[in-house]
């Protein structure tokens, strides 16, 4: 051949298998008249291409440029090779031994084509609920080992028929070796049971009276991708009330999902971002500012300024929204704290009582996995639970180590399995505090182990005695190391942003477990995933009865004024509804009251004493409330004092409630309390990030930890950062709450066995 021509071995890897990436590739080549082949191998996807030098530039460029939706990229190299005698470009079988590199794609939306296939009357496919193809549908939740072939998934159970073997063999086709290709001929079908689990409908007739039992009201158990929805007409508020008193969830917001984007505009205030993240493939719920009039039901988000919205993403979804609604409301089917049922005869047993009836399919699903949700902070969308259309796809991380596992805390439970640069975590598994949770947790080492083919040289959990994951960990037959768990959020920050540090890492969160057997929670550390130094943080107080202050903030409210303002406490107004004698006595004598640097106690306890939240019902809801009630921040804050005590600075918070307290005796508004409040934070966490760059030279601050998923905070204090000179460093991938524990673990981990 001439010498502009040649001969190229590419190499791709990343999500790069059942994605459509071959037949991308296919196609491309036949496009640019290049021969050669494509294959898939452990590392992801070989190709030889050979034709123009021009041809080939342009096919390298469209490799990275014109990938398929659900296909990442993360490498692409290529090297010059001999060249042949053919004239064909080919799709060659699998090839290659030794270790797993590829991964394996999320589940994502239904695509473009799928929807209008399914909404043609001519085409085959029409009003199938199942409908897919290598661009969309179920990835993760029906793979049960790999390689990824139709076998060894929940469609294994489902022989194609002809017309879909011909699209499968196909590589011009669009379903070409999608595992998850059916019909109605082949494919997996619908079944409705009504409340005493006997069968009232099946196929098509199944989903038209669906539609009518939630026009009337009626609560309906769907089974989906990931697991069963309780769904019902999100405009029908004696039909919301009823799914709130039967699934035992009284005020915490419900998901909505709404028929397109401009019922979304019409309902919620949305940002730009906002909206691109409800179009994403993977469809998200997004918090987002509810509209004066929005239509919908008070009672799915009571006292909350925001909704949780979704677009539809699976074919079933789409049908249910031709029968005329507009909005459904769609929350998991479980009950508070249980994990979301994905068997149809679990769901039959455990939702007895609660739905009215049962719309069922006969595809299992392997692994249950609950709808992600995302918020907009600082005009970056940033992930708050971090689960279907996201896990497994891998955070990339800087470098290369060794294989570690992380099991994350207590609460929103996620575990990561670190291989080379890939940190691959879980699906969100939730609060380990029952034993069907633990055996979700366990299914989900055991999977995640399985499919990436990693076993671990060192488990790492969090410092904690008493958390269940601690103790799954020390029951392996591989070494464990113990980590602190705000050392793991500020690692896992670090290691999104590809950091190396030490940073100023300002973590403030709720709880965890602390070296000197105190319940940390406002901590100012110095470090890196090498170790850390506790440079400052809130001033310890007691937090009386534990678990039950959380639970009840006027408990932590008195304690805190009790510290302040020794046993005579100011005469509030909210210290009239409580008993609170047994509470001065317990922290004076020091009974059942765990010292606590918490900031998100300090928030309970200011909007307690300010006549907020006395009793919560969801988790962070007086914190929210306040927030929501301050709208903005004051221009001035209340008092704070800075003090050095035990070889470190601490925030006196005895300083800031004797303030809080005396506004609120002068008669301030809860709302001018919060927008006082929130300054006051963002102060007083300038000004340690201050004292650390003054002692410390270091410039870069990270954030981490649940209390900044509050906006009026988070916005705040990165901006007085950035006025201050400050490099900032966030979560965006992954939240900011403990469902990245595992990553920061994880990496902690490698770190250490990196000095061995």
């Amino acid at each position: 051949m001439s010498a502009e021509t040649a001969r190229w071995q590419i190499s791709v890897n990343g999500i790069v298998q059942g994605v459509g990436f071959r037949p991308f590739v296919y196609r491309l080549a036949l496009a640019k008249g290049l021969t050669g082949f494509v294959a898939n191998n452990p590392n992801g996807v070989e190709i030889e291409a050979q034709g123009l030098l021009t041809a080939l530039h342009d096919f390298l460029q469209a490799l990275k440029s014109h990938a398929p939706v659900m296909a990442v990229v993360r490498d692409i190299s290529y090297r010059a090779v001999a060249e042949r005698d053919e004239v064909d470009f080919l799709v060659k079988e699998s090839g290659g031994a030794g270790a797993v590199a590829t991964l394996i794609s999320p589940d994502v939306a239904v695509c473009g084509e799928c929807l209008a296939e399914l909404r043609d009357p001519e085409d085959r496919r029409y009003r199938y609920p199942f409908i897919n193809c290598t661009n969309c549908g179920p990835r993760y939740t029906i793979v049960e080992q790999i390689p990824y072939d139709r076998p060894n998934t929940s469609m294994g159970a489902f022989p194609l028929c002809g017309a879909c073997g011909c699209e499968y063999d196909d590589p011009a086709n669009r379903r070409f070796h999608a595992q998850p290709n059916a019909c109605h001929v082949c494919g997996p079908q619908l079944v409705l049971y009504d409340y005493l689990g006997k069968v009232i409908a099946h196929r098509d007739a199944a989903l038209v009276q669906v539609v009518n039992h939630l026009n009337d009201g009626m609560i309906v158990a769907i089974k989906g991708l990931g697991g069963f929805h309780l769904v019902v007409n999100a405009h029908d508020e004696a039909a919301v009330a009823r799914l709130r008193q039967r699934k035992g969830r009284s005020e915490k917001p419900l998901a909505v999902m709404v028929a397109d984007l401009d019922t979304a505009r019409m309902i919620c205030e949305l940002s730009e971002e906002e909206a691109l993240a409800l179009q994403a493939p993977q469809r998200p719920i997004v918090l987002s500012p509810k509209k004066n009039k929005h239509g919908l039901a008070e009672n799915v988000a009571p006292g909350n300024g925001l909704f949780g919205l979704m677009l539809p993403y699976t074919p079933l979804h789409h049908l249910l929204f031709e029968g005329g609604g507009k909005a459904l409301v769609m929350t998991s089917a479980n009950f508070s704290e249980e994990p979301i049922c994905i068997d149809n005869d679990e769901a039959l047993h455990r939702l007895e009582g609660v739905a009215d009836s049962f719309l069922c399919h006969d595809r299992d699903i392997y692994l249950r996995c609950d709808d992600s949700v995302v918020t907009s902070l600082g005009g970056v969308v940033r992930s708050v639970r971090r689960s279907r259309g996201y896990a497994p796809q891998p955070i990339f991380l800087k470098e290369d180590g060794a294989r570690v596992l992380g099991v994350g805390g207590e609460l929103k439970n996620t575990v990561c399995l670190l291989q080379g640069k890939n940190a691959f975590l879980s699906q969100h598994i939730g609060d380990l505090q029952n034993l069907a949770a633990y055996r979700f947790f366990e299914k989900s080492v055991a999977h995640l182990s399985r499919i990436f083919a990693i076993e671990p040289e060192l488990i790492v959990h969090d410092l904690h005695p008493d958390y269940l994951s601690r103790r799954w960990a020390r029951e392996q037959p591989v070494p464990t190391l113990a980590v602190q768990h705000h050392h793991a959020h500020l690692a896992a920050c670090l290691a999104e942003n590809h950091q190396d540090g030490p940073v100023i890492g300002l973590i403030m969160d709720g709880t965890g477990y602390g070296p000197d057997q105190t319940i940390w929670g406002g901590e100012v550390l110095i470090g890196d995933a090498a170790g850390f130094e506790r440079f400052a943080c809130f001033e310890p107080l007691p937090l009386p009865g534990g678990d039950a202050a959380v639970q009840a903030p006027w408990r932590t409210g008195v304690s805190y004024l009790q510290a302040a303002f020794g046993n005579e406490l100011p005469a509030l107004p909210f210290l009239a509804e409580h008993d609170f004698a047994p509470i001065i006595e317990m922290v004076t004598k020091g009974v059942n009251s765990p010292l606590t640097s918490s900031c998100g106690r300090l928030f309970d306890a200011v909007a307690a004493i300010a006549g907020g939240r006395q009793l919560i019902r969801y988790e962070a809801q007086a914190a929210i409330e306040l927030m929501q009630a301050a709208g903005s921040l004051a221009e001035k804050g209340f008092a704070f004092d800075l003090i050095s005590e035990d070889d470190m600075l601490k925030v006196s918070v005895r300083s800031i409630i004797r303030d809080v307290a005396t506004a609120v005796g002068k008669g301030a508004s809860l709302a001018e309390v919060g927008r006082r409040f929130h300054r006051t934070m963002v102060e007083a966490l300038t000004e340690l990030a201050l004292a650390a760059r003054k002692e410390k030279t270091l410039n870069k601050v990270a954030l981490s930890g649940g209390v900044f998923q509050n906006s009026l905070l988070f916005e705040g204090l990165v901006q007085s950062l950035a006025l201050k000179g400050f490099d900032v460093i966030s979560h965006r991938q992954t939240p900011c709450n403990d469902g990245s524990l595992c990553l920061g673990q994880a990496v902690i981990g490698r770190k250490k066995l990196s000095g061995r």
